[in-house]
Parts: C-alpha cells; structure tokens; sequence
C-alpha cells in the first residue's frame, strides 16, 4: 500500500508515523516552572544527537493547540533533565503522562522523589535509574498548526547513572538497566529481549554485495 501524507488528516498520519518508528525510546523530561512548580512528562519522541559535547533533543507538541508546560518551563529556565524510564517506574511514568493542571506536580501525583540537580534548575527523579542535566542549545519550531511541535535540543552537562550499572569503560549494562521504549498505541517494550549483530567491514559488505 501507499500513503500520501498531503492527503491523509494528521491522526492517520500519526497512526502511520508512531506504528513504523519503533520502538522508541522516552525522554522523561523533568523541567521547573515560573511558579516553581516541579513538573514532569514523557516524550517518545526523543532522540541522542552527538557525542562531542553530548547532545539531545525531544519534540514537544501541542495539547488542543496550546503550549505544553515543558516548553514554557523550559523557555524560562533554559534547562531540563532527561530521565531514562524503566521497568521499575513505567507505572510512574503512564501517571504522568496524564494532562495535569499546571500547578500540580507530577512528582506529587506519582509519588515519585525529586532530587536537586548539580548544574541545572530542574529536579531529577530519584527513582530512575539515569539521568542526564541539560541546557538548552537550540529551540526550533517544527512543522504547523494544529500538530506543529518544537524541538528542544539540549547540552548534556552532568551524566547520572546507578553505580550497578556502569560496566568497564563506561558501558551500560542493559538488561539490568531494562529501559522501556514505546511502540504503537499503548503499547511499550523493555531491553530485555536481546541480540548482537556485528557491523561489516567494508570488503566484507562488497562481498556480500557482489553475491546477490
């Protein structure tokens, strides 16, 4: 089948988006408002940039074409904290993701724990197993109304990980990690399912290209 998205209303073309870039995985964004107000929320759309200096971004919707409060927070302070969601705290996570009123703090209504950050204003959540402090770098606006959404990219300052599982030279131990990432619908899914394939080397791919 073919789809022309000029031709679709923008809910199937959500429908088709959110189905075939999977699994992805949630920027748990933690930022603070003017009020003070600690608020938190998942993004699935969430993406790692570059390494040098560490960068990365998530896409911030509309809600019933009004500003989310992650992006008036974060237009404020100009910083956030990505936590990484896992098995442990999905539960936490869906709590979240519900449309609270601006002045309720879905730390609260979670019953999860703030933590003061190093570097940045925001809290980190305590329960999860990673977290990273950014600043913003770039703030662009993407796409129309009613769907438009901005992209927030942000520095990594400061780098949180749970000491069981930092393996030798700085890798993650993913199964233990167990990182939740979204598929469809209300569907999600876990590192727990696993396996490697090694990249080629370039005359092997000519190879392997060279036999088909």
């Amino acid at each position: 089948m073919k789809f022309d998205p000029g031709e679709m209303d923008m809910q199937a073309v959500y429908k088709l988006l959110t189905g075939l870039v999977v699994p992805r995985p949630i920027g748990w964004a933690s930022t603070r408002s003017p009020e003070g107000v600690d608020n938190l929320a998942p993004f699935s759309f969430f993406i790692a940039i570059t390494p040098s200096p560490p960068h990365v971004a998530i896409s911030v919707g509309q809600r019933e074409g009004q500003m989310k409060d992650t992006l008036r927070n974060v237009r404020h302070t100009g910083d956030f904290v990505i936590n990484t969601v896992s098995s442990e705290v999905v539960e936490q996570m869906n709590t979240t993701s519900g449309d609270w009123p601006p002045d309720s703090s879905e730390f609260a209504v979670s019953g999860l724990t703030p933590v003061p950050s190093d570097v940045v204003t925001p809290a980190r959540v305590a329960e999860a197993p990673a977290s990273m402090e950014c600043l913003v770098r770039q703030i662009v606006p993407v796409g129309g109304p009613p769907y438009g959404a901005h992209l927030i990219i942000g520095e990594v300052v400061r780098f949180h990980v749970r000491d069981d599982l930092v393996l030798e030279r700085g890798r993650i131990d993913q199964r233990r990690l167990q990182a939740v990432g979204r598929l469809a619908g209300a569907g999600y899914c876990s590192t727990d399912d696993q396996f490697e394939l090694e990249r080629p080397q370039v005359g092997e791919a000519r190879s392997l290209g060279g036999q088909r």
